[in-house]
């Protein structure tokens, strides 16, 4: 049995058909199901049953003799919340009890990180466990400081040489985006939320810098594809023996304006693009520039070429058309 949290969601929904894919049907979701669009993202999925976050240690408590792995992917992922107390108790207490779960009765973790601990990038990205490297970055916000919390929480206990779970893996993943996503409204990834709107010839908005490093439209992300995330998760589950955090991310760059470009081109639409001020509640806290250090995870052997942009948001526009 594999337990997945956050399974009617963005990367739950496609990691429970990635998992089908490889003939794995034994599946329990750990989810809300609040909305139409996660009842259409799971119709066709194969599962056996799904539970809410309420019931699910209770669940594991019942049948935990049964479970093979758990996939921690479900947390409050809102960036702009200002509730740090919900934030908390759903991201990092959360969190910490499927840990110890997973201590106690030695069952293989991975869990979802965020590029988004990294901060501002002045330490860098570098997807390391250490204590004093993570105690060196500053989340800019309550979103980014729950996800840090965990990262620290099992660093902390690494350094304690506490035992650990057979295998546990925590990824970092950067900008991702695919199918699956609109439920998150305009938490979505930038490319699906302008799809539709490039799509009827509206114009596009793109945030003003307000940092003199950067030219509007020029600030700067790693975009990755939600296949290459798939293909990145379900590598590190079949090599047991590899544990430790990982970025989920191309290793390359993109501005805002080139993304936008790609769109426009590959939609065949007429570019319609306009600056607008960066609102307060996110220009405090937005991060500029993001570039995942993936020399982690090559060095473990993962070799697979992972897709550029371009390549990435045909395929997404392809099969939105399917």
């Amino acid at each position: 049995m594999i337990i997945i949290t956050g399974g009617a969601g963005f990367i739950g929904s496609n990691l429970i058909y990635a998992l089908n894919k490889r003939k794995k049907k034994n599946i329990v979701i750990c989810d809300k199901i609040n909305s139409k669009l996660k009842k259409e993202y799971l119709k066709n999925a194969k599962y056996k049953i799904l539970i809410k976050p309420t019931k699910l240690f209770n669940f594991l408590k019942k049948n935990s003799e049964k479970i093979k792995y758990i996939f921690h992917l479900g947390a409050i992922s809102v960036t702009t919340a200002t509730n740090y107390t919900k934030l908390l108790k759903n991201n990092y207490e959360f969190s910490c009890k499927i840990w110890k779960f997973c201590v106690k009765k030695q069952i293989g973790l991975i869990y979802a990180s965020s590029a988004s601990t990294y901060g501002n990038g002045k330490n860098g990205f570098k997807d390391s466990a250490s204590l004093k490297y993570l105690k060196k970055l500053k989340p800019l916000n309550f979103y980014a400081k729950s996800k840090h919390l965990f990262d620290l929480y099992i660093s902390e206990r690494i350094a304690n040489k506490e035992l650990l779970p057979p295998q546990w893996i925590g990824l970092k993943f950067f900008n991702v985006y695919g199918v699956n996503e609109f439920h998150k409204k305009k938490q979505m990834s930038v490319i699906s939320y302008l799809i539709p709107k490039i799509k009827k010839n509206m114009e596009v908005k793109l945030f003003k810098s307000h940092n003199k490093n950067f030219k509007d439209g020029y600030q700067k992300r790693d975009f990755i594809y939600i296949d290459d995330c798939l293909d990145i998760i379900l590598w590190l589950y079949n090599k047991p023996k590899i544990s430790g955090i990982f970025n989920a991310g191309t290793g390359t760059t993109s501005t805002f304006l080139d993304l936008t470009k790609i769109l426009f081109k590959n939609l065949k639409k007429k570019e319609k693009i306009k600056f607008i001020k960066t609102p307060k509640n996110i220009e405090k806290h937005y991060q500029y520039y993001t570039k995942a250090n993936i020399s982690k995870l090559r060095k473990v052997g993962y070799l697979k070429k992972i897709k550029r942009l371009e390549d990435g948001i045909k395929y997404l526009i392809k099969k939105q058309k399917n």
